[in-house]
């Protein structure tokens, strides 16, 4: 992270602090308002899943947060450095895995940067690998080595998992718990599936129509037992206007 400093306790100097800062949030596309005076606030060291509805403002959020997108109205602060990773990995296919990984970072030895960064994503044999012939997973294993590299303050996960299948979003779940838990940077997640956010998240934000319309903070130590978390997920789940007992896919709805 952009301050090494840490207290005697061994965490971030800056922990309680404000990474994210919103307020008044306002962006229009045409007639069409997809964010409405949204408000919000992410801790140093935070981690936060965001779920609604398709469509509810949570990926134009990010873009907002990450400057892709400065056409707003309202306050947007940002106190540190940002990395994104997609759901999709968009990986170079002309470039190896190492150089996709230190692409635009300028250090003295980009290829034992790389393959450090990789070691933590269990990939370090794939250094000089194409990305044609890496799996899904270890695809988006590549992309939080490319983000994680640079050492973020907040970094910024918009359904990275979604295309994966069931085992292996599992693996990456606990993958970006260890993680987070070794790096402590504010993670903002945006996400579809509820057990996601029940597992990794220490707050639960759920919005609707552009706003923040409801917050769930969890503080059962991890890794979390998801059965304990049953009636926190049925709330969560009435939020975003789910029935818990539908025999339905929910995630699909949420």
């Amino acid at each position: 992270m952009a301050s090494e400093l840490t207290t005697p306790e061994g965490t971030p100097a800056h922990a309680g602090a404000l990474a994210v800062r919103v307020r008044g949030l306002v962006k229009e596309f045409g007639s069409r308002r997809v964010l409405d005076g949204l408000d919000l606030t992410v801790r140093h060291g935070e981690f936060v899943a965001l779920l609604g509805r398709s469509g509810s403002g949570k990926s134009t959020l990010l873009r907002i947060l990450c400057g892709l997108d400065r056409d707003v109205v309202g306050q947007s602060t940002v106190d540190g450095t940002v990395s994104v990773a997609f759901q999709q990995p968009r990986l170079l296919d002309w470039r190896t895995v190492w150089r996709n990984v230190v692409l635009g970072l300028k250090v003295d030895d980009p290829r034992a940067t790389a393959r450090r960064a990789l070691a933590e994503v269990q990939l370090a044999d794939r250094a000089d690998a194409w990305p044609r012939t890496l799996s899904g997973g270890e695809a988006q294993r590549v992309s939080l080595a490319r983000a994680l590299v640079r050492e973020p303050d907040l970094l910024l996960l918009d359904e990275p998992f979604a295309a994966l299948d069931a085992l292996t979003r599992l693996a990456m779940h606990r993958l970006v718990g260890r993680l987070w838990a070794r790096h402590t940077p504010a993670v903002l997640l945006v996400t579809h599936d509820v057990d996601e956010a029940l597992a990794l998240a220490d707050r639960i934000l759920v919005m609707d129509a552009g706003r923040i319309i409801a917050e769930h903070v969890l503080t059962a130590p991890r890794p979390r037992r998801l059965a304990e978390l049953a009636p926190l997920r049925t709330d969560v789940l009435a939020d975003l206007g789910v029935n818990d007992s539908d025999d339905g896919d929910d995630s699909e709805a949420a």
